[in-house]
């Protein structure tokens, strides 16, 4: 199997209670070995132990979040509409709330993008879900 992995770095602003708004610069990045996942990389200048952050989360919820909020309930990430041009994505952990604003046709452009590596509902984990499917059954 070919694996493809699609980057993009974009502009964004983040939100919290120390930074009222901060540019930065977080890249989106999507790999066909992760066909449901998105992941953003955060610099490490904006994290908590300066090391950088990866969240990652279900690509149908980013989809999702450019039109109508997603992500509700108990979930770390929630995704919403800002207006006509922005999408805000909220993160929770037990360290607090980070509210990223991006230009929604930026991520409209990544998703696009990652639709070319693996199109909506073709995705499939093929013989890696197979293989951990069998090694936990064998362990019941």
């Amino acid at each position: 199997m070919h694996l493809t992995t699609v980057e993009q770095t974009v502009r964004a602003r983040l939100i919290t209670s120390d930074h009222p708004d901060l540019p930065i610069r977080p890249t989106l990045r999507y790999t066909s070995a992760e066909p449901f996942a998105v992941h953003i990389d955060f610099p490490a200048h904006v994290s908590a132990d300066a090391e950088g952050v990866t969240w990652m989360f279900a690509r149908a919820l980013l989809e999702e979040g450019l039109g109508t909020p997603a992500g509700g309930g108990d979930g770390d990430v929630r995704i919403r509409p800002h207006g006509w041009a922005r999408t805000v994505i909220e993160f929770r952990s037990p360290l607090g709330l980070a509210m990223i604003r991006f230009s929604t046709a930026a991520v409209r452009r990544f998703l696009l993008r990652s639709y070319d590596v693996v199109e909506p509902g073709t995705e499939d984990l093929g013989p890696e879900l197979d293989h951990g499917l069998a090694a936990l059954l064998d362990e019941v």
